[in-house]
């Protein structure tokens, strides 16, 4: 089987967020975190549980396997039983996560989608994130409004369900998993180099000296993500390299 593409180590990048979260509520916003979440359901995390976005349950290939009502949906997304993964049009080294607007609140330059479920979401359940352009116009010193919250703002209030496990971007996977709880380049897509992901940010980024590459897919999840999830090949519009 030929060699995996950006896009095919992005959808795994992206289902490794799920690992290890057992029975809970899978939330992928957008075709590579969906893709991943469904290749991690059919793959290393069978109890993982699928939504239409509505109010069923369902299979890696979309038939109906139970239902949710809305005020179950709501008692899951409020007790950390829910694995989010969104995405963001600016996020910081702390991972506050700005959707709604660019520039001040008062008078924005740009309009975005809104604050929307964001706070919520991250305080009351782990969330990811998907960002297809690492760039240092995502990855800002500070967010001009804060949406997501992040590690220094959930601490301040005592957020019992908090955390954010990863961010999956074109470049590599970041995480949080330093003393001060600030972003780390947690690994590297292969051909990108640390050199690459530090000029595409727009603060300092805590690297080891050694910084892994991100995990292969086997080859039995390129067939899966090839012949099963995503067969069209839309994953490859997606994600440039």
């Amino acid at each position: 089987m030929p060699g995996a593409s950006r896009a095919e180590y992005c959808v795994v990048a992206c289902a490794e967020a799920w690992r290890g979260d057992g029975e809970v509520l899978a939330s992928p916003m957008g075709l590579i975190p969906s893709l991943g979440a469904r290749l991690a359901r059919l793959t290393f995390a069978p109890d993982l549980l699928l939504t239409d976005g509505e109010a069923t349950l369902v299979g890696a290939d979309g038939a109906a396997e139970g239902w949710l009502p809305y005020r179950r949906h709501l008692t899951m997304v409020t007790g950390g039983r829910r694995h989010v993964m969104m995405g963001a049009s600016q996020l910081d080294r702390f991972g506050n996560q700005n959707i709604s607007c660019i520039g001040d609140w008062a008078r924005p330059a740009r309009q975005l989608l809104g604050v929307r479920g964001a706070p919520v979401n991250t305080l009351n359940n782990p969330v990811s994130y998907w960002v297809p352009r690492h760039s240092p116009r995502v990855f800002v010193p500070a967010v001009d409004l804060v949406c997501g919250v992040g590690y220094d703002r959930a601490a301040a209030v005592g957020a019992r369900y908090h955390r954010i496990p990863r961010v999956v971007t074109d470049l590599g996977v970041l995480d949080f998993a330093t003393p001060d709880r600030t972003m780390r380049l947690a690994s590297l897509h292969p051909g990108v180099t640390v050199e690459q992901v530090r000029a595409a940010t727009g603060f300092a980024l805590t690297a080891r000296d050694d910084v892994p590459y991100t995990r292969d897919p086997t080859a039995g999840e390129l067939r899966l993500i090839r012949e099963v999830l995503d067969p069209r090949g839309r994953r490859e519009g997606e994600v440039r390299g």
